[in-house]
């Protein structure tokens, strides 16, 4: 008579997976390996990814028309059009071309009239930079671009592309080997017969491991002989990195799996405390997982889900969740066409329990939008916009777990900020951060409408040289939400100017000789910038590009590097990474506003760990230009 398999006692769920994952755990490492970019879709980065190039490469066309010198088409008015020379006053360009000295801006086709002696006429002027996309627009050098653990999406790959990178690492797509057994079983498209069954959990599996982003491989149907199962089992053991046994797992007389696994391996589990799916079977052999699963379809559904799923999650560091959609309020008055359906990318977080959702640029070239988005909404066709403070529905790319553990922060921009989103996940499994750059004046003003949890700051009170508080005190008088400042890096502020500085300049009273790229209204360092101008007693008129504005150190930075402008202002760790020179003007407070109220949400808690972690503190190190006192400091006694 042959032997059965019986179990008399069954093990708990969660303690049977946690006692399967400690084995695993001890004997199964994580692999990774380097592959193309063009072969990366849907594998996870392993480490933060940043750009190699700017995009765009040079300052280019964002329009056909024609290159003008701005400066020599001041005169034209509707009433008297001014007359352009062709290669003299203007060159054709098509939208993408480059735009190269003297030529500092364009003019569109639709609004040039041609003669017929090859010359144009035109009836406004052109100002400096219009319909130019500067070099770094899009991508700037050395910027983060994705993540470590980031699943690769399509328009990562063109934008991982465009910034230089050809070559990642990601963890490895492991190989999974499906057998299923049974003598009654058969092939789909076999010959039924009175006592056959049709096998179709193998295929189930191939698919589930597939979407899993495992590389499935389908054994076969194999029949109920101890013999073959087991060279069947062992050569997959020594060629896959998971082996899955379907059927023969249970207690009949000709279920060998648990007798194969013993004699190749290490039977950790058999039978677990679950109803349908007990004759779960949890194996090693050598170092390779190998899992039995009972026959019966919903059995082995509701096994690969317990078991098979969270090892294979595992192996691969995986982090899965389905799509959703969720509603959400708008922080930004939108604006569209009657004539489209409109997809807007945005950054979603929760505040005070509700969902909020910032916009993300909206321009046909702004790639990068999409990877930092975190889904979209959707202005309907026939609809002339959405109002700020609307309801809006949202797609979301990342799962909602993640958004309501998710730090929103809203203002300055610094370097740092993509060290602790990085960080902040990794340190923390169910922390991140969600930054958006404003400015420090509209970061403060979106923390006081209640859609950030953190604005970082760094605005100077001209009259105590104090940093930041003055201004929380001024934005903030209502003392039913009391306020309070995070202390961040001291950073160096300065001029950035070419390797080698071949205009010589030396102070903020040498920039009114040189073409100069500035940052934004309302943030911190224009305010400086600012104040720097008036101690000198320079007019803002004096400087040749005093309204040239850009969003981030590191556009300015590369606006320098390009040669477009001679300097611009800035921090030097943007002038490090860009490989510029550096003229400090003096060492600033770049700290995070905050209300008191959010201080203990276990997501700030995090973000405030990083801050004080050496690991933090090293890497922020290597980019120069950065003190630490204070770090992590909280201050409530305003």
């Amino acid at each position: 008579m042959k032997k059965r398999n019986l179990y008399l006692k069954v093990m708990p769920v969660e303690e049977a997976l946690q006692k399967y994952l400690d084995v695993i755990h001890k004997n199964v490492a994580i692999q990774k390996e380097k592959i193309k970019v063009i072969d990366s879709l849907g594998r996870k980065t392993t480490s933060a990814i940043y750009a190699k190039y700017n995009s765009p490469l040079f300052n280019s066309a964002a329009m056909d028309g024609i290159a003008v010198i701005s400066e020599k088409t001041q005169m034209a008015t509707d009433f008297h059009p001014l007359n352009l020379q062709k290669d003299l006053e203007y060159v054709v360009v098509d939208t993408g071309d480059p735009i190269r000295e003297p030529f500092d801006a364009v003019i569109m086709a639709e609004d040039l009239i041609e003669t017929e002696g090859g010359e144009v006429l035109i009836r406004e002027p052109a100002h400096s930079w219009q319909h130019i996309r500067p070099v770094g627009e899009d991508i700037v050098a050395h910027e983060l671009i994705l993540t470590s653990n980031h699943i690769i999406r399509s328009i990562d790959i063109g934008v991982l592309l465009s910034a230089g990178i050809t070559e990642i690492e990601v963890y490895k797509n492991i190989r999974v080997a499906i057998f299923a057994t049974g003598t009654e079983i058969i092939e789909p498209d076999a010959e039924i017969k009175e006592d056959s069954i049709i096998e179709s959990n193998s295929r189930m599996f191939e698919n589930l491991v597939k979407e899993q982003g495992g590389i499935a491989v389908r054994m076969g149907i194999l029949p109920d002989d101890f013999a073959l199962i087991k060279n069947a089992v062992e050569k997959a053991s020594k060629e896959y990195d998971m082996v899955i046994v379907n059927a023969g797992s249970s207690a009949g007389t000709e279920d060998f799996t648990v007798h194969v696994l013993k004699e190749l391996g290490e039977v950790i589990v058999h039978g677990v405390a679950i109803k349908p799916g007990k004759p779960v079977i949890l194996a090693m052999i050598g170092n390779v997982p190998v899992i039995g699963l009972p026959g019966y379809p919903v059995s082995a559904f509701i096994g690969y889900q317990n078991f098979v799923r969270p090892v294979i999650d595992y192996m691969q560091n995986n982090l899965c969740s389905d799509p959703q959609k969720i509603d959400a309020f708008i922080t930004k008055r939108l604006v569209s066409s009657l004539k489209h359906k409109e997809y807007v990318r945005v950054k979603v977080g929760k505040v005070d329990n509700k969902m909020i959702a910032t916009p993300l640029a909206r321009g046909a070239g702004a790639a990068m939008s999409l990877v930092r988005a975190d889904g979209f909404c959707v202005i309907d066709q026939n609809k002339e916009g959405i109002e700020i403070g609307e309801k809006v529905s949202v797609e979301l790319y990342r799962p909602i777990e993640q958004i309501e553990h998710t730090v929103v922060s809203i203002g300055s921009h610094d370097l740092i900020l993509d060290i602790i989103a990085d960080m902040m996940p990794n340190m923390f499994q169910d922390s991140y951060l969600s930054s958006s750059h404003v400015g420090s004046y509209a970061g403060l003003m979106a923390l006081k409408r209640g859609e950030a949890h953190i604005a970082p700051i760094h605005l100077l009170n001209e009259e105590t040289g104090e940093y930041n508080i003055t201004f929380i005190k001024k934005f903030f008088t209502d003392i039913c939400r009391p306020m309070a400042l995070i202390k961040g890096v001291q950073r160096v502020q300065g001029i950035i100017v070419p390797k080698g500085n071949p205009k010589n300049i030396t102070s903020i009273a040498d920039i009114k000789n040189h073409r100069f790229v500035n940052r934004q209204k309302g943030a911190g360092t224009r305010i400086l910038f600012d104040y720097l101008l008036n101690k000198n007693k320079i007019n803002a008129n004096e400087i040749n590009g005093y309204d040239n504005e850009r969003p981030t150190h590191m556009s300015v930075a590369a606006l320098v590097q390009s040669g477009a402008v001679d300097c611009g202002i800035g921090i030097q760790s943007a002038a490090v990474a860009m490989g510029l020179d550096f003229i400090p003007v003096g060492v600033e407070e770049y700290d995070f506003a905050i209300r008191k109220c959010h201080l203990e949400l276990p997501h700030i808690q995090s973000f405030i760990a990083v801050l004080k972690s050496d690991e933090f503190k090293n890497r922020v190190q290597a980019l120069k230009g950065y003190e630490f006192d204070n770090i992590g400091k909280i201050i409530t006694d305003f």
